[in-house]
C-alpha cells in the first residue's frame, strides 16, 4: 500500500504569486502599526477576509484592500522585508523556483521612479533567493485597467533586465475592464527580448478569454485560465502547444470563480494534457500559500503520488529556469517519487 509523500519535501516550482499578495498576514500588521496605516476589519480580525469578486462590486472591494494591503510598504526595508519572508515560506514549503509578479507602477511614487522601483526589487529578490537557497525570478506586470501605452512603458522596462532578473511579461486585474488584445503591442516589445508572455486570463471570463491571451499575445503561460474547461477544442490546443495554466484553487474560491474547491476543473485540465501549475495567487487575501494547493490535489482532486509528481514537472518545465535547475530538479522530483523511506 502506498503511503502519502510529504508534500512539502516535493521540489516545486511557483509561478503565480503576486508582490503585495505574498506578504504575511503578521508582517501586514506589523508594519500598518509601524506606519500608522489604518487596516479594516477584513484584513485584521475577520482576516482572511470574505470576497466575491464575480461583480464589479465585489471586485472593487478586492481591490480596495490590496491597495491598502499595498500602502503599508513605505521603505525600501519593508520591500527586502517582504521578499526575504516570502523565500523563506516558498523553501518551508519545498518551492525551489519562484516567479513572482510585480507591476512598479504602484509603486512609482514612493520609490523614485518606475526604474529605481523595479531595481529595488530585483535586488531585494536576489538577496533574498540566496539567502532561502532557492530560485527566484521576476515577472513585470502591466495593469490591463490602465491605458495600454502605460503596458508598452512596462514591456519596455521589462525588456531592459531581461537576463538580469526579468523572465516575463504579465497583465494582471480585471479581465472584464480590458481586453487581451489592446496589449498586444506591449507584449510584442517583451516578447522581442525573449521574456515569457504570461497573462491573466480564464478567470473571471470563460474560454474566449484565455484564447485572446494565446492569439493575440501569443501567451507562453496563462495566469488562472482554468475557463478554459469550457472548451475542450481550446483544452487541445493548450495540450498540442503545451501552454500551462498556472491554476490557483483557492483564490477561484475566494473570488466566488468556483463556489467550492471541487468545482475548479483541475482533474478535466489535467486528463486533457493540459500542462498546469499550481499558483496562489495572493496567499495575503486568499489565506493559503502553495502547499495547500497541493494538498487540495491529493485530498480534493484524488491525485495520486504519482500524478502530483507530474504536476510538480509540469511547473517546472512551464518555468523560466536555466535548463541545469530545471534537470536537477526534475531529477529530485524522480527522487521523490521512488524512494523507498517514502513508501510503505
Amino acid at each position: 500500500m502506498e503511503m502519502p509523500r510529504p508534500l512539502d519535501k516535493l521540489p516545486k516550482a511557483h509561478l503565480h504569486l503576486h508582490f503585495t499578495g505574498s506578504m504575511r498576514h503578521s508582517t501586514l500588521i506589523e508594519l500598518a502599526r509601524e506606519h500608522g496605516v489604518h487596516l479594516p476589519d477584513a484584513l485584521v480580525q475577520d482576516w482572511p477576509p470574505q470576497l466575491h469578486a464575480t461583480d464589479e462590486r465585489g471586485w472593487f472591494r478586492f481591490q480596495r484592500l490590496y491597495d491598502i494591503a499595498r500602502s503599508v510598504l513605505k521603505r525600501p526595508e519593508d520591500v527586502y522585508r517582504l521578499l526575504r519572508e516570502a523565500a523563506e515560506d516558498e523553501a518551508r514549503e519545498g518551492s525551489r523556483w519562484l516567479e513572482i509578479q510585480v507591476d512598479p507602477s504602484g509603486y512609482a511614487q514612493r520609490f523614485g521612479g518606475l526604474t529605481t522601483t523595479l531595481e529595488l526589487v530585483l535586488d531585494a529578490t536576489e538577496q533574498a533567493a540566496k539567502a532561502a537557497n532557492i530560485g527566484i525570478a521576476v515577472v513585470v506586470a502591466a495593469n490591463r485597467t490602465r491605458h495600454p501605452l502605460d503596458a508598452r512603458t512596462l514591456a519596455r522596462l521589462a525588456a531592459q533586465y531581461t537576463g538580469k532578473g526579468v523572465v516575463g511579461f504579465g497583465l494582471s486585474n480585471d479581465e472584464r475592464r480590458g481586453r487581451a488584445r489592446d496589449f498586444d503591442g506591449a507584449f510584442r516589445i517583451a516578447k522581442r527580448t525573449g521574456l515569457l508572455a504570461v497573462p491573466h486570463g480564464g478567470e473571471l471570463l470563460g474560454a474566449a478569454s484565455v484564447a485572446e491571451c494565446v492569439d493575440d499575445l501569443e501567451a507562453d503561460r496563462v495566469g488562472h485560465g482554468v475557463r478554459a474547461a469550457e472548451s475542450p477544442r481550446l483544452m487541445e490546443r493548450l495540450a498540442d502547444r503545451q501552454i500551462a495554466c498556472e491554476v490557483c484553487p483557492l483564490s477561484n474560491v475566494g473570488l466566488g470563480v468556483a463556489e467550492r474547491p471541487e468545482d475548479v476543473p483541475l482533474r478535466k485540465l489535467f486528463e486533457a494534457g493540459v500542462p498546469i501549475a499550481l499558483g496562489a495567487d495572493d496567499p495575503l487575501l486568499f489565506g493559503a500559500r502553495l502547499l495547500p494547493q497541493y494538498e487540495l490535489a491529493r485530498e480534493v482532486y484524488g491525485f495520486r503520488d504519482a500524478e502530483i509528481a507530474e504536476l510538480a514537472r509540469q511547473s517546472i518545465r512551464s518555468s523560466a529556469a536555466p535548463d541545469p535547475i530545471k534537470k536537477e530538479l526534475l531529477g529530485e522530483i524522480d527522487g521523490w517519487l521512488t524512494a523507498p523511506e517514502l513508501t510503505g
